[in-house]
């Protein structure tokens, strides 16, 4: 090998070199619960948020459509075929025979509550923008750090529904007045807002943990 050789594949070494540790400098991995990422946005509560939906690899993807107080997705959400339409639950976060969270990701996991949804809403910077292919919000919290919640839309009978428009991610609370209903978070370009929804609809789940 002539010298000219060795030196430009000593000055590629280098350079190859240097990269990778350019990249290992700058790459960050979030701490895992049971095998899942989540995010802490120095929240009052001190609650961690999962960066993915349930269902989902990557935040900017949709994940499963679960309707409220079920563990396992479907093709077709109807009243008919909802096991808790009617029924008088109270609460059911962490319980793993309603939480698709905990049902499906174990550990610690479980769906955030009614008022810890209007927490991220209240003292979270929200802006409406794309990861990947798909729209939604970055929620960025008091620390800097950051969620990304896609507008999956929801599923009710065989078809999806303003995918892409709007995102719909039940809370583990019951509705106030009837049994048919429960709460969720629902936002769009214009804003975010609690509100409720008939428990049939399919939607997306977002863990939390303490």
């Amino acid at each position: 090998m002539n010298k000219k050789v060795m030196i430009m594949l000593s000055i590629l070494l280098t350079f190859t070199m240097c990269k990778k540790k350019e990249v290992e400098e700058i790459t960050t991995y979030n701490e895992q619960i049971n095998g899942h990422e989540y995010v802490d946005l120095g929240l009052p509560s001190g609650l961690k948020w999962a960066t993915c939906n349930v269902g989902a690899s990557l935040p900017s993807e949709y994940g499963n459509y679960y309707a409220w107080g079920e563990i396992e997705p479907k093709d077709n959400y109807t009243q008919e075929n909802c096991l808790t339409w009617g029924q008088e639950i109270g609460d059911i976060s962490g319980n793993p025979q309603y939480d698709a969270a905990r049902a499906n990701w174990g550990g610690t996991w479980r769906m955030p509550t009614k008022s810890e949804f209007e927490e991220l809403i209240e003292e979270c910077e929200w802006e409406w923008t794309s990861e990947g292919e798909n729209r939604g919000y970055r929620v960025t919290g008091t620390n800097g750090n950051s969620i990304f919640l896609p507008a999956a839309g929801y599923w009710r009978g065989t078809l999806p529904n303003a995918d892409g428009m709007g995102g719909y991610c039940w809370s583990s609370t019951p509705g106030d007045y009837h049994p048919q209903n429960a709460y969720n978070i629902i936002f769009y370009s214009e804003n975010s807002f609690m509100h409720w929804y008939y428990r049939d609809y399919g939607q997306s789940v977002r863990p939390v943990s303490e």
